[in-house]
Formats: structure tokens, C-alpha cells, sequence
């Protein structure tokens, strides 16, 4: 299958058949990773562990960047 990249805005996006998604077992909902290799996009669907370690980082980096808000919010 070829597929060509469509404008969106100023970005560009990959329209994925109806037909792809279910034989991936994904939705419009589904967190993707995407990774490059070589010349290579890889998209699969996320796994558990993934969006583990994915929700942990930005929990972190939240309470980082908000630290003084949380500090004020608790008092």
C-alpha cells in the first residue's frame, strides 16, 4: 500500500484506513509510539508499561515546572 502525506495546518498527516486500524486493533483513541529507524517510521500501539513510564515522566515534569502553584493551592 502507498500512501502519501496530506497538509493539516502547517503540519503534515498519515490517513490510516479504517482496514489497517482493526487489523492493528486500534482506534482514534490509541496512544502511539512512534520511533525512526534508519529511514523506517515505526507506529504501534503503546504498551502497558509504556504509558506507565509516559504518565510518570509528565507527572514529574508537571510537578516541576508547578511547584510553587502546588505549594500556594496547598495552604
Amino acid at each position: 500500500m502507498v500512501k502519501t502525506l496530506q497538509r493539516l495546518g502547517n503540519s503534515s498527516a498519515l490517513v490510516v484506513d479504517r482496514a489497517i486500524m482493526d487489523l492493528m486493533g486500534i482506534s482514534q483513541d490509541t496512544p502511539l509510539k512512534l520511533t525512526v529507524q534508519g529511514r523506517k517510521l515505526i507506529v504501534e500501539p503503546m504498551s502497558s508499561e509504556d504509558r506507565k513510564a509516559h504518565f510518570k515522566k509528565q507527572m514529574e515534569t508537571t510537578g516541576r515546572k508547578n511547584a510553587e502553584l502546588f505549594k500556594r493551592l496547598a495552604k
